[in-house]
């Protein structure tokens, strides 16, 4: 959803952890409603502090939610772009929709679990704290009573326990619509149908949620408006955006990088010298790039026509490839020969360089993907003319 668009954080697991802009608008809203909170309860003392601390402990809990997701996900072969925090919560993208009901309900039902797990931990903790007066915390009650871990406590149960509620109804694209996608997939065997019923859910659900803000600005409250009006928008629009996406994929169900590569790839050697790369291959063929392979045949980095010009002219000569080619480029360049097509719709690689690298088990490389293949899979056959 948000690409290159979010500010990193961290790395947890080798995962990227970023931020979207609209967070710190829900970072500053948490705060202060918090101190408010904190300021009737406790009296004052240490409210702003203890509100900064619970809202980072929050969207650290909304980081653990979204690592359940990623973790199961890597753990049935589907690869993780980074998890991104935002307005709403937080975002676990993957590089591709799961390949059977049982992989997508498992990846669904994940994130709640550690929802549930996290609230359950801060309420027995509380317990803990309070010797057995846990409820006057939770009741946030404003007698004085309550001490300052208890509140935290008492605040990060209740609010993991929204969380998990809000997470668990049955509209796509929140968690319990994924479930019940799950199930409407192992029922119909048809995952484009089973989509388009989650989603369907997910528009009903949005409008609900618009309708609630109306009714209860209406009451004179027009917060209410903005907040669920906004948030029903959105989870519409994901749902409409889902439907789609899985119409369009549906065309590529069954397709693997194999099945549309060009198997005879035009590779430079890592030891060519580059005024005969220039004169043999790109004066010869006209592409800006071609991929670098080392003696055994494997992919190891790519050769564009700007870095070969930018040795001196005198230099080419006894300058190799390897001299100039670019080598960290990571995994985000090649791609296994058997990954599903569908993979490849959110490939950084594919749309940096226009196309990505198919190896074998062993890295060598055995075709090319270009962007053009992409689409012309994904407008599926032509039509045939007597």
């Amino acid at each position: 959803m948000f690409g290159g668009g979010s500010i990193q954080l961290a790395r947890i697991l080798g995962i990227r952890i970023g931020v979207h802009p609209s967070w710190f608008l829900m970072l500053f809203v948490v705060i202060w409603s918090l101190t408010g909170l904190y300021e009737d309860v406790l009296g004052g003392d240490g409210a702003f502090a203890l509100a900064t601390l619970s809202a980072l402990l929050f969207f650290g809990s909304v980081v653990l939610h979204e690592l359940g997701h990623a973790v199961v996900a890597r753990r049935n072969g589907i690869e993780i772009l980074g998890i991104d925090l935002w307005l709403f919560g937080g975002l676990a993208r993957m590089s591709r929709d799961s390949d059977s009901p049982g992989v997508e309900f498992r990846i669904a039902a994940a994130g709640p679990a550690v929802t549930l797990l996290f609230g359950l931990v801060c309420f027995l903790l509380g317990l803990a704290l309070s010797a057995g007066g846990f409820g006057d915390a939770l009741g946030f009650d404003e007698d004085g009573s309550v001490g300052a871990g208890e509140a935290v406590l008492a605040w990060l149960t209740y609010v993991n326990g929204v969380l998990l509620v809000f997470n668990l109804i049955p509209g796509f694209p929140l968690d319990g619509g994924r479930i019940a996608r799950a199930i409407a997939w192992k029922i119909t065997g048809d995952r484009s149908k089973a989509t388009r019923f989650a989603g369907a859910l997910g528009q009903i659900f949005g409008y609900l949620l618009i309708g609630f803000g109306l009714f209860m600005s209406l009451q004179g409250d027009i917060i209410w408006l903005l907040w669920f009006g906004f948030m029903g928008f959105f989870i519409i629009q994901a749902a409409r955006a889902a439907d789609f996406q899985s119409r369009i994929t549906s065309r590529i169900e069954g397709l693997r990088v194999v099945d549309v590569m060009d198997a005879e790839p035009v590779a430079v050697p890592a030891d060519a010298k580059l005024d005969v790369v220039l004169d043999e291959y790109f004066l010869r063929y006209g592409y800006p790039w071609f991929p670098v392979v080392d003696a055994g045949g494997r992919f190891i980095g790519v050769i564009s026509r700007a870095r070969a010009e930018a040795v001196p002219e005198q230099l080419r000569g006894s300058s190799s490839v390897d001299e100039a080619a670019q080598f960290d480029l990571g995994d985000a360049h090649s791609v296994p020969l058997d990954a599903p097509l569908e993979s490849l719709l959110s490939s950084d690689g594919l749309q940096s360089l226009g196309a990505i690298m198919a190896v074998d088990g062993d890295g060598v490389l055995r075709g090319v993907v270009t962007i053009g293949q992409v689409r012309r899979a994904l407008r599926g056959p032509e039509p045939v003319t007597p």
